[in-house]
């Protein structure tokens, strides 16, 4: 990831999970559509996800009261089945996500910051959602 003259912000959590597994729900829609988000108060209105290099995907999040709403669009860039996923954003900035280890897995997303917002607020962020994915995966792996 060319990190020249951008901010690169990273999150990571540690999930108690086969690789195989951990990979199966960060990557599949139905799965994506349950722990992509920041908190209950939080859903997902729509997934579409075509992995692989070139392909597109789509995350719409809202705000379950409807008071706002985004969609996350951009286009894979690399994909390493069980280790990594490159993409990048519809506005430019891209992303790696790295799996490490068989199980547990270590998930680290780099992404470059929107330097319009706060990067603490986008650190969080990302954080929140990679400790929802943690406890969905390791919830559905029992």
């Amino acid at each position: 990831m060319d990190t020249q003259n951008k901010t690169v912000l990273t999150a990571e959590t540690l999930v108690n999970a086969p690789i195989e597994k951990v990979w199966e729900l960060w990557t599949t829609p139905k799965h994506i559509m349950e722990w992509n988000n920041l908190s209950d108060e939080w859903h997902n209105t729509k997934i579409e996800n075509d992995l692989r290099v070139g392909g597109r995907f789509l995350f719409a999040m809202a705000l379950k009261n409807g008071r706002f709403n985004f969609d996350f669009l951009g286009t894979y860039d690399e994909v390493k089945t069980n280790a990594l996923i490159t993409y990048t954003l519809d506005d430019g900035r891209k992303s790696s996500i790295i799996f490490a280890g068989a199980n547990p897995v270590k998930v680290t997303e780099n992404f470059e910051a929107n330097l319009t917002e706060s990067m603490e607020m986008q650190r969080n962020f990302c954080q929140a959602v990679l400790d929802r994915f943690k406890y969905y995966t390791e919830l559905n792996t029992r």
